[in-house]
């Protein structure tokens, strides 16, 4: 993933069930934004990459082999 602008964010937000304004939305992105830059070079090599609720899934499939 790459680095979510306000508007992803407020999609995001909203689709979760807490909605913000968009300056809010704002300030998430660029709060977040260095900690998408500084994981650019390992992207897509996570098991939590695609989907962050779908980590726990990954973990125990891999605990019950």
């Amino acid at each position: 993933m790459t680095r979510p602008d306000p508007k992803q964010v407020k999609v995001m937000t909203d689709v979760a069930g807490v909605p913000q304004d968009s300056e809010v939305s704002a300030r998430i992105a660029h709060s977040i934004g260095p900690a998408f830059d500084g994981f650019a070079p390992i992207a897509g090599t996570l098991p939590m990459d695609l989907e962050p609720a779908s980590f726990l899934v990954v973990q125990r499939a891999m605990v019950s082999k």
